[in-house]
């Protein structure tokens, strides 16, 4: 079982600057003891290639003089902290500069190689080279010399490369340099090979030693990637560009995934990896741990270790903030499993593409409104799931379309949207209206036929629009287009042209369990975050789930709602998390200050009269009420993170 509160210890160090003088085993333990850590991931080799311990396969950092890597274990081991070892594997600077043979080449152009070489940030090796040997030969040797527990491999991804190794092997294979798909096709075939032979470096030596490879993203659907890990860590620092809804989505994905544990990796900094003496609010590491462990997964902090190898004390002075908390609730956290309404077939697992906007206006729009909710791929069963999304974009199998009419044929209810149900021109699904095609007119209006908070009226809809004719259901908000998309002969105003009420068609309907909306509105939502998109989406949702929500709370749209049910100990857990966030400088946003909730209306769906309502781990028992298979209760305040046992 993966620990819960564990620190990844970057350590990546210039030739040029002095290391370990400082180290104490003592000081050391003393660290981790404040910090509440019970598992850190400790350097083997770092992107500038230098090993922190002797070394046949590679070369000790110049200025260290004793096995660093080895008094780092001895101190874990001592006080009963678990400590995988880190070897950096896409970044080498020192082979980088004695091996150009190895190099990754970006562009089959000269000078734009020769720039990307003298760029300052570290530089790929090509795993396609004798550098997978040479790497293979560093994680033996780790492995016979240390046997870790773990092994954590850094940063990795299929890459596209115009090496000649890589040309002459593509030509062998019939594969054209020229083309993308070629390429791309290459660069999976070298990305399996690292796979194949890294994992059996480590499993030549250990069955049990946890294996993952971190390229700051898992990939939905891609179980080539996916099964090579034995466990997943979500790297995702908020402030280092991911955002506060990047995990959340993430760990939506993550947790539907069979025998995969999981670690929801944030860091300790201001911003990103890297940054010494960079420090959040004790407030938003509580946030973000909170955040990871009601989301399904285990805790990750990163921090970067000074070159002297003395740990920060105020480093883990914080993190022990966060993790103090963890503790405390841990009872109430290993072996939970989140309880979900509805499921959202991902759109990058059907794309391919990570940067697809769907997913995440998908995520935000369930999030703001606290439904109850995971992604999925087409591989995972849905028949448990009330509501299935489709969102945005088409390419749903035909084996994942026969599964969504099993779903329907069953009960279950499917909102679908844009072209997510379209293929030849033509619904994949029957629910009595015609596809027409793609509007022409972007933007276009929205005419709400539900109360919105601004009332009925025209509201813009920066989306593009699929026509449909509607033969029978109930029409939930009709479209009208401008006068003329908006181009240098005709343009009216300042930004585009006004709604022309003659020109009304049906903009989304409900007929008995499905549902379709004719814009891309969760892509339009994440680019552009209309509220009359939310509003929307919510009239719909209130239509199809209704009362069939498991959880209803009163809370504000920043807040996150999760809820979990332990089965060995046959109680459910109701998490509530809010925190203000301000957005500083140009564009992180962070938290500091604490806002209360305060009197916080809760209810939940349970099968018979629960013994007790508890506030953990305060042991405070809270009044309730059952009636017709509903606990009501109310939290009298949550402060970042409460959590809600109800037994």
């Amino acid at each position: 079982m993966l620990r819960k509160r564990q620190v990844h210890l970057d350590f990546h160090t210039s030739e040029f600057v002095p290391v370990g003088d400082k180290f104490s085993k003592e000081q050391f333990q003393s660290a981790l003891k404040a910090g509440h850590v019970d598992s850190i991931t400790v350097f083997s080799k770092c992107h500038h290639g230098w090993s922190y311990h002797p070394s046949e396969a590679n070369e000790m950092h110049p200025t260290l003089k004793f096995d660093l890597l080895g008094a780092q274990l001895e101190a874990c081991k001592e006080i009963g902290v678990k400590a995988p070892v880190y070897i950096s594997a896409g970044f080498d600077e020192k082979d980088f500069r004695k091996h150009p043979e190895w190099r990754v080449v970006v562009s089959p152009e000269k000078e734009r190689q020769k720039e990307y070489e003298n760029e300052v940030h570290f530089h790929l090796l090509c795993f396609n080279t004798k550098y997978l040997d040479v790497l293979c030969s560093q994680i033996e040797e780790v492995m016979v010399k240390y046997n870790p527990c773990g092994i954590f491999l850094d940063i990795i991804a299929p890459k596209i490369c115009y090496c000649e190794k890589c040309k002459s092997d593509m030509k062998a294979l019939g594969l054209n340099i020229e083309n993308e798909s070629d390429r791309e096709k290459f660069s999976q075939i070298v990305f399996n090979k690292y796979l194949e032979a890294t994992n059996a470096a480590v499993r030549k030596h250990s069955a049990t030693a946890t294996i993952f490879h971190n390229q700051g993203h898992i990939p939905k659907g891609d179980y080539r990637y996916i099964n090579k890990n034995s466990h997943l860590e979500l790297e995702s620092l908020p402030t280092g560009g991911w955002g506060y809804d990047h995990f959340p989505l993430s760990a939506a994905y993550t947790r539907t995934l069979k025998d995969k544990e999981f670690l929801g990796m944030t860091g300790k900094f201001h911003h990103s990896w890297g940054e010494f003496g960079g420090f959040k609010h004790p407030n938003a590491l509580i946030y973000e741990a909170a955040l990871s462990v009601m989301n399904g997964a285990g805790c990750s902090v990163g921090d970067q270790m000074h070159p002297s190898g003395e740990m920060n004390m105020a480093t883990y002075n914080l993190i022990g903030k966060a993790y103090s908390m963890v503790e405390e609730k841990e009872p109430w956290l290993i072996g939970a499993k989140n309880i979900a309404d509805i499921a959202v077939l991902s759109a990058e697992s059907i794309t391919g593409d990570r940067n697809v906007k769907a997913d995440a206006g998908a995520n935000r729009m369930l999030l703001e409104s606290n439904y109850l909710y995971d992604f999925v791929d087409e591989t995972i069963d849905i028949s448990n799931y009330k509501l299935l999304i489709l969102p945005d974009v088409a390419g749903i199998s035909d084996e994942m379309t026969e599964k969504v009419k099993a779903f329907l044929n069953n009960g279950g209810k499917v909102i679908a949207s844009a072209k997510s149900i379209v293929k030849n021109n033509k619904f994949i699904l029957d629910f009595g209206s015609e596809y027409i095609g793609e509007n022409e007119f972007n933007p276009t209006y929205l005419v709400p036929h539900y109360d919105t908070v601004n009332g009925v009226t025209e509201y813009l809809m920066r989306a593009d629009f699929n026509k449909f004719k509607v033969n029978s259901g109930e029409v939930v908000a009709s479209m009208q287009n401008p006068y003329f998309n908006r181009t240098l002969e005709h343009f009216c105003s300042h930004a585009h042209t006004p709604n022309n009420p003659e020109e009304e068609f049906s903009g989304a309907v409900i007929n008995n369990n499905i549902a379709y909306i004719g814009w891309d509105i969760f892509s339009a939502y994440a680019l552009h975050g209309h509220l009359c998109f939310k509003e929307l989406f919510k009239a719909v949702m209130e239509k199809m789930l209704g009362s069939g929500k498991t959880v209803t709370v009163d809370i504000p749209d920043k807040a996150v709602v999760t809820y979990t049910y332990q089965e060995k100990e046959q109680r459910n857990i109701l998490h509530l998390l809010y925190a203000h966030t301000t957005v500083r400088g140009e564009n992180t946003e962070v938290i500091e200050d604490t806002v209360p909730l305060y009197d916080v209306k809760c209810s939940v769906k349970y099968s018979k009269k629960p013994s007790r309502v508890v506030l953990q781990p305060q042991n405070k028992e809270i009044a309730f009420e059952y009636v017709n298979g509903e606990v009501t209760f109310t939290v009298p305040e949550v402060d970042i993170h409460a959590m809600v046992v109800v037994e």
